[in-house]
């Protein structure tokens, strides 16, 4: 069998080596710059609807112009499918792993609630609820799964995948006609570029209907992040510059407009080694302390090497604190409480001598605290533990 995967962009990159990917500019008939790749906007194509549909755009082309290959696939231009030892597949593995499965794809997502709950915390859930009637209508043989998972909570993430031919194209036949009949019922007016690549994010769900409806044998697998987003990089590049010149005020109304244009900024998609979390942490930190001490800890240091790790130190000293007051009882109940949350308690913490410097405000340790205690009765008994560490340390 022959593979191609296309890497879906809509930037320049580092294109692997390997014959089999092949990048794909998707958004390319309204793109302002063009990188010299194959673009989604020939043939049968919806490369115009791009700001709606995301890489689907490509999946598209995909589906209606490319026949010269077995098996094709999806990936993006900083993510691949790879092994459990972490190397990305060749051409060779593929076959082998197809010769007994239907599809290759991403691991499940465990998220902390129903799809549906979290979905619609960060999108209109009418949108989701309008998806599932439209499969009711179109294809009631798929109905009953799609309520039974959206309730439960797993994914597939990414559309990230690997199939023959035939099972991709029966994929994306099924994926836009329920997209298209959703097109013309949704209000396509977003706040944000984020918000309006709707069917982009639904589809990540929808691919894990239908592989459990049609009982497909998915290998799913690792996914390897390359790189930091350029738009991760340049908030990096931003907050050095406000720190050197110990500007809080400017770095928070910055760090507000980024927010409002790209909220997925803190994702951890995004923010693979979690700074930007991090930098959104000094900053409020900073502008807190100037409101309540008429200076901040940027009179003491103002370098950004100095300062993340001052902060992933502070976490963890934090996250220490409040697990060592936890009752039996309450260790059980402890979750963590937001995504920021679990970046830094999965990727982050580190051990520390059991100290911090001196001139850490009580400001800035009970917001870290708080980050990680439950309720306010554990954050208060946390920075009472705390101060005893620190105290002990003197």
């Amino acid at each position: 069998m022959s593979v191609k995967i296309f890497a879906m962009t809509h930037k320049k990159f580092d294109v692997p080596g390997d014959a089999m990917y092949i990048p794909l500019h998707v958004g390319h008939k309204n793109a302002t710059e063009d990188f010299g790749y194959p673009g989604d906007d020939t043939g049968d194509n919806i490369s115009d609807l791009n700001c709606y549909y995301a890489e689907l755009s490509g999946v598209y082309w995909v589906w209606k112009n490319y026949r010269d290959a077995d098996c094709v696939g999806v990936c993006h231009y900083r993510r691949f499918l790879t092994s459990e030892e972490g190397y990305v597949f060749s051409e060779a593995a593929y076959e082998r792993i197809l010769a007994d499965h239907d599809i290759v794809t991403t691991k499940q997502l465990e998220l902390p609630g129903s799809y549906r709950e979290g979905f619609g915390a960060h999108h209109k859930v009418d949108t989701l609820d309008e998806t599932g009637r439209i499969i009711g209508e179109l294809y009631p043989e798929y109905h009953d799964t799609f309520v039974r998972l959206v309730h439960q909570n797993r994914t597939y993430f990414g559309n990230i995948m690997v199939a023959k031919k035939g099972v991709y194209d029966a994929y994306c036949e099924w994926l836009f006609a329920i997209f298209f009949e959703l097109q013309k019922r949704i209000d396509l007016t977003f706040e944000d570029a984020y918000h309006m690549r709707v069917f982009g994010f639904i589809s990540e769900f929808l691919l894990y209907v239908w592989v459990t409806a049609n009982h497909l044998r998915a290998f799913e697998c690792r996914v390897a992040v390359i790189g930091e987003k350029k738009e991760t990089n340049e908030v990096m590049t931003r907050m050095t510059e406000f720190f050197r010149e110990r500007d809080a005020a400017g770095a928070k109304a910055y760090f507000e407009a980024v927010l409002q244009e790209r909220p997925d900024i803190l994702m951890e998609a995004s923010d693979i080694n979690g700074e930007c979390k991090l930098c959104l942490q000094a900053v409020s930190t900073a502008n807190l302390e100037l409101a309540e001490y008429g200076e901040c800890f940027l009179s003491r240091i103002n370098g950004y090497p100095e300062i993340i790790s001052h902060f992933r130190s502070l976490n963890s000293f934090a996250a220490g604190a409040v697990r060592a007051v936890l009752t039996e009882q309450e260790a059980r109940r402890q979750t963590a409480k937001t995504e920021y949350v679990r970046t830094i308690e999965g990727k982050i913490i580190r051990q520390t001598d059991g100290s911090l410097p001196s001139w850490t405000s009580e400001l800035a340790l009970r917001a870290a605290i708080r980050l990680f205690a439950q309720n306010q009765d554990i954050a208060d008994r946390a920075y009472r533990h705390s101060m005893k560490c620190q105290n002990s340390h003197l």
